[in-house]
């Protein structure tokens, strides 16, 4: 074809080859966006499509979300490639769990931050919960309802509180499947996720022994709780016979946080429940769990790990 139209309208000896430099150049360019939209698109379309690993906290719907069938929205986050969502309506876990030979019993809730607007589900998520299971630490990932999501009707302490108590409760419920001590499963939070993880602290009880569903029977108090970057810090209010805290975020992150972090600490220790501070000089918010964070920040989760096993919540059983 492109002899043709060479042969057809340029005659001389020059133009052919500018011509075909035209119309190739025209199929690349074509081509590049093509492949352009189709990475964009298709780790969306995946993501859209549900992940066959998450376990529904209430199969049959959770409750508030009566009548809402909006699909969740996932936006791959430049230049880190997090994958962030929103438009939550079927709160779910999803399970990282240990090697048998490796397994503690010690188990934890992961709920991501995101301004109750969405959730980044790697660093703050999928990262911790994959580095935990490695070393003998059950995690599930908890994807939450969001308060502040576009046209939301949730709230925080309503809608993605329960759904934090849900998930302590489905998965006490199947300990013994997961090889997990129930007397040993804790929260951690990041940022929007560390205040749920604090108000699951704050508020629980022991389950309901004549529920017609199995689940609800279970006890919801965490019995540790790991607050990273927690936001709302002020609500904190932790008394005799709270679950020990872990607590970390950056000095120069907002005030609340890097300043309020150190009030909760006094808290804490005026209430006597065991309590443990991380600050890190030099660091902002959002930190989380990245292979390209650098210094001290990047051993949190070690010092989370050996505080853990300080607590005597890593001796196999």
């Amino acid at each position: 074809m492109l002899n043709k139209l060479a042969n057809g309208f340029l005659p001389d000896k020059s133009r052919p080859l500018k011509v075909h430099c035209r119309i190739s150049g025209l199929f690349a360019k074509r081509a590049a966006i093509f492949l352009a939209w189709a990475v964009f698109l298709l780790p969306i379309a995946v993501l859209a499509a549900g992940d066959p690993n998450e376990i529904l906290l209430w199969p049959n719907g959770a409750p508030g979300s009566e009548g809402k069938t909006n699909e969740e929205v996932v936006r791959i986050a430049q230049p880190t490639g997090d994958h962030v969502i929103t438009s939550v309506n079927k709160p779910s876990i999803k399970a990282f769990l240990p090697a048998p030979d490796k397994a503690t019993g010690a188990a934890v809730i992961v709920a991501p931050g995101g301004g109750h607007s969405e959730l980044w589900m790697d660093h703050e998520g999928y990262n911790v919960a994959q580095w935990l299971s490695e070393h003998g630490v059950a995690a599930f990932v908890l994807k939450y309802r969001l308060a502040k999501a576009t046209n939301s009707t949730y709230t925080v302490d309503g809608d993605e509180l329960a759904d934090m108590q849900r998930a302590i409760r489905l998965v006490r419920s199947r300990a013994g499947e997961w090889g997990i001590n129930p007397n040993r499963l804790g929260v951690m939070g990041f940022s929007a996720g560390g205040e749920l993880a604090f108000l699951s602290a704050m508020h629980f009880d022991n389950g309901k022994p004549d529920a017609s569903d199995p689940v609800d029977r279970q006890s919801c108090r965490p019995v540790f709780q790991a607050l990273i970057y927690p936001g709302n810090s002020g609500r904190i209010k932790p008394v005799a016979g709270s679950p020990p805290a872990f607590l970390a975020c950056g000095n120069n992150d907002r005030p609340d946080i890097s300043e309020g972090l150190a009030t909760v600490y006094l808290k804490f220790k005026k209430a006597r429940v065991p309590a443990e501070l991380h600050i890190y000089a030099g660091v902002g918010h959002g930190f989380g769990l990245r292979s390209s964070n650098t210094g001290p920040v990047s051993k949190w989760i070690d010092r989370f790990d050996e505080w853990l096993g300080e607590s005597g919540l890593l001796k196999k059983q």
